[in-house]
């Protein structure tokens, strides 16, 4: 139990300096470069020096008591900041994955939809005429082929399926509901439990990554907006800020995608076995009639 604990805390303190510590005090020492630097003398690094040596020429920075005391009230800042950071991201993950519930998001989530079926309306138009020419046997099949191709991937890029969130990140993340429903009949968020139990570990641990890929990115958005804050004192840190966040959106549309993925490839992969496991048979691929059975009867009707 010892060992089991001194284990666990050691890992907990990796995991405050990977989270916290280390990414608190780059933030304060951008702080305390802004503060010092200002905008009027933003790229003067020799007062920024002068200031240093100020401060190490100081009657306190000689004694251990005062230092001790200077080292814990920065640690102390640099966890504070950090937990703040954390906090914003975890609202960042919350806004990218929100509903349409406030004016705002609805008028977002009909703007999207706008663009939706209107691309969707190109493809299929698209689809249509090729389906024309080749029955008509003209030349131009190939052609209109692969204009329907670029036009599908086009709505696709916007959504899956036909909008209901904001953001993209919220339909991406919800479209396997909606897909594996059309396809199978099957609830996936009824039903994800009950997979999840019975998918394999390296299954379940790629499916966890993905997830936390998503956090993270959302955190490192926080830290980017926290920079751009930075950019009242010293403009430079706008130039860090923008680029920390335009990573962030990346790595969450990458993770939101990755996640989506796996969790329809599960549905795909292990509704049968889902449909054996409640005692429904299933001979085969999992059909709509069976699926539909499954829901029926995880939701437990009265």
């Amino acid at each position: 139990m010892s060992a089991f604990l001194d284990a666990l805390s050691g890992k907990l303190a990796e995991r405050w300096v990977a989270l916290l510590a280390i990414p608190g005090l780059v933030y304060l020492v951008s702080l305390a470069t802004a503060v010092i630097l200002g905008q009027s003398h933003w790229h003067d690094f020799g007062r920024l020096r002068t200031r240093l040596d100020s401060l190490a020429d100081a009657p306190g920075a000689h004694s251990a008591g005062a230092l001790a005391v200077a080292a814990v009230a920065v640690l102390a800042g640099a966890a504070m900041t950090g937990t703040v950071t954390q906090a914003v991201g975890v609202l960042i993950e919350k806004v990218w994955l929100m509903d349409a519930r406030g004016p705002l998001t609805r008028r977002l989530t009909e703007r999207r939809m706008r663009r939706w079926r209107a691309a969707d309306a190109g493809y299929r138009a698209t689809l249509v005429a090729a389906g024309r020419a080749r029955i008509g046997g003209t030349a131009d099949v190939a052609a209109l082929t692969e204009q329907a191709e670029q036009r599908y991937a086009l709505r696709n890029r916007i959504s899956l399926v036909p909008p209901r969130h904001p953001f993209w990140t919220g339909d991406r993340i919800t479209s396997p509901d909606r897909r594996v429903w059309r396809a199978y009949r099957l609830d996936l968020t009824l039903s994800w439990p009950h997979m999840w139990l019975l998918a394999p570990d390296a299954t379940r641990a790629e499916l966890t990554t993905a997830r936390t890929a998503l956090s993270a990115a959302a955190r490192l958005t926080a830290w980017g907006l926290a920079y751009l804050l930075l950019s009242v004192w010293w403009w430079p840190t706008a130039l860090v800020g923008a680029a920390v966040v335009a990573t962030g959106v990346t790595r969450g549309r990458t993770a939101a995608s990755s996640f989506a993925e796996l969790a329809e490839a599960l549905a795909d992969l292990h509704g049968r076995d889902l449909a054996v496991a409640v005692g429904v048979e299933c001979e085969g691929r999992l059909t709509p009639t069976v699926g539909e059975r499954v829901t029926r009867l995880l939701s437990k009707p009265d």
